[in-house]
């Protein structure tokens, strides 16, 4: 075999293998999941007291929604789950204002934020074990709920659900956001108290409401018997000068 034909060959082997190469590790994200490329290093920043040496995210690398080449063993691809997760909140015990004991049991919607700094900031956090991200969760809206009632009443809470809620959701925004998530929505599902005190709260209303029912049907009852009482009366003084008319016309007839 000629020289020129073994080059050709070789040439030809090794343009294969680096297409198969690139292609291999040409890698493109989902639309629910970014990549964090790291082997690059960060700034260096050295601790003024210390002297410690250490170094910043911005050597990694974030990609969302489009497709990166990862360099063989010198980057590596790491894959960070965007989706929204449905995280169910309980709480047991929660003081409130009056120091009633309440149960409170809710819903959020969370997620990794979509910008690079909340996805370095989740990855730092949650990268090798992304399912931490709903005990965190769980954890920063169950100390928010008690917080919270611990300034309401029993009524206030029950009052308006909604306000309620998004308190808590403010309240625990910095929390959240700090690890690079993002609370889309908190709900409240149910608010229970301790023995029948939530019963007992309806009682004035459901008497009131009796009370005023009663009233009502009696008032229907005396308007409808004063209607009647009035007919009555009109009928007999209709009687009464009929007979008279009547008697008025016979005297003349018999006269």
């Amino acid at each position: 075999m000629s020289p020129v034909l073994v080059a050709v060959v070789g040439v030809a082997v090794l343009l294969v293998l680096l297409a198969v190469i690139v292609i291999s590790r040409y890698k493109v994200a989902g639309p629910n999941e970014a990549f964090i490329i790291t082997g690059r290093r960060g700034k260096k920043s050295v601790d003024a007291v210390t002297s410690r040496v250490s170094y910043d995210t911005s050597g990694q690398k974030v990609v969302v929604g489009g497709g990166v080449f990862v360099v063989p063993f010198v980057q590596h691809r790491h894959v960070m789950d965007l989706s929204s997760r449905h995280i169910p909140v309980a709480v047991r015990g929660a003081v409130t204002l009056r120091g009633v004991k309440v149960d409170l049991d809710g819903v959020a919607i969370v997620k990794v934020g979509g910008d690079e700094d909340a996805i370095r900031a989740a990855a730092q956090r949650f990268l090798q074990q992304q399912d931490g991200v709903v005990g965190f969760t769980q954890e920063v809206l169950s100390g928010a709920l008690r917080s919270i009632v611990g300034r309401m009443s029993v009524e206030d809470v029950i009052r308006d659900r909604a306000a309620f809620a998004g308190q808590v959701a403010e309240e625990a925004e910095a929390s959240l956001s700090g690890q690079g998530l993002v609370l889309d929505t908190f709900q409240i599902q149910d608010i229970s108290a301790e023995g029948s005190y939530l019963q007992d709260l309806g009682r004035p209303e459901a008497a009131r409401a009796r009370q005023e029912a009663d009233t009502a049907e009696a008032d229907a009852r005396r308007i409808a018997e004063q209607a009647r009482l009035r007919a009555e009366e009109e009928i007999a003084v209709a009687q009464r000068v009929l007979a008279l008319r009547q008697a008025e016309i016979k005297a003349e007839t018999d006269a």
